[in-house]
């Protein structure tokens, strides 16, 4: 299972890095077998769109339990970083 959404992808934050602009978003991945895999679903699919990704910050991290108290999904959020191109 494979969910990704984008927060806040009309405001972003602009890095200057050795005269290079780099562009940051906020992702939210799912998995329902690990964290680790709910991150390289995010970036899996951001990469389907995005050109140049650099750095990716995890920076949450939670899951979904049933009334078992199984763990049914797992979630990451993170911040991704790519280069930022002007459209001239």
């Amino acid at each position: 299972m494979c969910n990704i959404a984008c927060l806040n992808h009309t405001s972003y934050e602009v890095k200057l890095m050795v005269d290079k602009i780099y562009k940051v978003i906020e992702l939210i991945g799912t998995s329902s077998e690990s964290w680790e895999q709910a991150t390289q679903n995010a970036v899996t699919e951001a990469a389907k769109t995005l050109r140049d990704i650099r750095i990716v910050e995890v920076i949450k991290q939670d899951a979904k339990v049933n009334d078992e108290g199984k763990i049914v999904s797992y979630r990451s959020k993170l911040k991704l970083s790519f280069k930022f191109v002007r459209d001239d």
